[in-house]
């Protein structure tokens, strides 16, 4: 028996719900109201950064710049070093 009653009451609420989303959508449908329509023309630029050859430009100076700087640092000498102990036996 109590299922059915929140049954019913979860219906109610639904009819509730949907009855408030029907009065939102008539009040937005007014028919008798008239619409005038206004068309505005816009010219736009497009800036530098947006160019595809320029993020490829810029990509390889980075990436010539990076190889330059990695191999710069390597040294070509090496160091190695030898520790004798002296055993007095």
């Amino acid at each position: 028996m109590k299922k059915i009653r929140v049954n019913q009451i979860y219906r109610f609420c639904l009819l509730l719900l949907f009855s408030c989303m029907q009065i939102s959508v008539w009040a937005q449908d007014d028919a008798s109201s008239t619409t005038t329509t206004k068309t505005t023309s816009t010219t736009t630029e497009t800036v530098w950064y947006t160019q595809p050859w320029v993020w490829v430009v810029g990509g390889a100076v980075f990436l010539i710049i990076l190889v330059a700087l990695l191999k710069g640092s390597s040294t070509s000498n090496t160091e190695s070093r030898t520790t004798v102990i002296k055993d007095n036996r």
